[in-house]
């Protein structure tokens, strides 16, 4: 079945490929195009109306921005460009114009500006605004990380109908080349092209596609996009990271070490740009579960206007205990497991070369080579096979069995007392998932 379904999305892939070359990747929307449709832009006034807790906060939060770059608001010209678009406080647009007319450097900020705050602009500040945007789209070499992307599409979509030619390039090379040509075919294979920190930015980018041009990424890799959001949500540490301002969920890192807080915060705002990307998924009813408790929603200064952009108060959501707390993706070698969803859970991840325990309040690295005993975690059992090919285990019933830390991409021979011999193989992390134990009693497990 697993065969299938791939052979499916390979064909699903293949077609959309050799679909979008027939239809130029073109804006269609008035402004304000980014982020802000119709719907979004009606919800978002009418929490200010409301006076509801988000708008309070971004309310509160906007005053330190007395002037350009005095160190008020960490994104001056993405949230007082979101205030006016909302309020319509044209002092607050203004001050968004003057900041980027001022010396702003930072192209997605610039993009926003440029779409949020047309009807503020003179002709000839449209026209610098304009020019700073093009001559970004322009850049040679283009940038190809996912945030360098991200600017030149929102530039891009902003600019789309002020000047000739270079946006709209620019969009069928985002989409053709480094999309359908680089990156989806990546991801089809299994390599980690996405790093968890980028989830934002390529939320930012999908949105901004689809919402402008009707494209979809997604549908040239569905099976990555239907495991990434619950990927996300089992790849945080259990414990909350209590920073001054609220409550952060800590997301793994290859090097656990002190928080970035920025980072949690982008993590945050990810899950509620993926819930308004598709309300109608199950992944994104469970992350608006996750999303809704009032302990962790943001206030810093920095993280603010996310969180009052992107998050629906009205959006009904499930609970996350639905989520199995066993969560194994072969295709990218990534393995995430919890005891139970408890803030004093422990949790066990293999990811990106490196297996991390999470215990007591703090995650720490595991040595591949060291030899240890099976690992029990209410619904898995982690056995490390790096130094170990023999096992004795007791299965409790439903119990999962993952050997990690043995050679990716080989086969095995598997022995279980009283069993036949069969053969498995390891995933492109090195990680094996055995299905045929028994259960309910002790056995021996020998690879070879």
């Amino acid at each position: 079945m697993r065969v299938k379904l791939t052979l499916l999305a390979l064909a699903l892939a293949v077609l959309l490929q050799a679909q979008i070359p027939d239809d130029p990747v073109a804006v269609f929307t008035e402004h304000p195009r980014l982020f802000l449709a119709p719907e979004r832009l009606k919800l978002l006034r009418r929490e200010r109306q409301r006076v509801s807790p988000r708008w309070r906060l971004f309310e509160s939060a906007m005053p330190g921005t007395a002037a350009p770059g005095d160190g008020g608001i960490p994104e001056p010209g993405f949230a007082a460009a979101l205030y006016y678009q909302v309020s319509g406080d044209q002092a607050m647009g203004r001050r968004a114009l003057g900041w980027a007319l001022g010396g702003g450097r930072d192209l997605r900020q610039l993009a926003l500006v440029f779409d949020w705050c047309q009807d503020l602009m003179s002709e000839a500040q449209r026209k610098e605004l304009a020019a700073r945007l093009q001559t970004g789209i322009a850049g040679t070499p283009p940038g190809e990380s996912i945030a360098a992307v991200r600017g030149r599409v929102l530039a891009a979509v902003a600019l789309y109908d002020h000047v000739p030619q270079a946006p709209q390039r620019e969009l069928e090379r985002v989409v053709r080349s480094w999309w359908l040509g680089r990156m989806a075919p990546a991801l089809r294979a299994g390599r980690g092209v996405v790093p968890r920190a980028d989830a934002y930015a390529l939320y930012e980018i999908l949105h901004a596609l689809r919402d402008n041009t009707n494209v979809d990424l997604r549908e040239a890799c569905p099976a990555f996009f239907k495991d990434f959001p619950i990927e996300h949500l089992m790849s945080y540490y259990p414990a909350p990271y209590s920073a001054p301002e609220n409550e952060y969920y800590i997301g793994a890192t290859p090097q656990p070490g002190d928080p970035d807080l920025r980072q949690a915060a982008l993590s945050r705002a990810a899950e509620l740009a993926m819930v308004a990307y598709d309300t109608n998924a199950p992944s994104s009813q469970v992350l608006q579960g996750w999303l809704t408790h009032d302990l962790f929603l943001m206030r810093g200064s920095f993280a603010v206007p996310y969180e009052f952009l992107w998050a629906n108060p009205y959006q009904p959501g499930l609970s996350y205990y639905h989520v199995p707390l066993v969560y194994y993706n072969p295709e990218f070698g990534r393995l995430f497991i919890r005891s139970s969803w408890d803030e004093t859970a422990a949790w066990f991840g293999a990811f990106d070369g490196v297996m991390q325990l999470f215990r007591d309040g703090r995650a720490a690295l595991l040595d591949p080579r060291a030899a240890r005993p099976p690992l029990p975690l209410q619904e898995a059992l982690v056995c490390f096979g790096h130094t170990t090919r023999k096992f004795q285990v007791t299965l409790d019933e439903e119990q999962a069995v993952f050997v990690v830390g043995l050679e990716p991409r080989r086969t095995y021979a598997v022995e279980v007392d009283d069993e036949e011999m069969f053969e498995a193989a390891s995933d492109t992390g090195g990680i094996l998932a055995l299905t045929e134990i028994p259960h309910g009693r002790p056995i021996g497990v020998r690879l070879k």
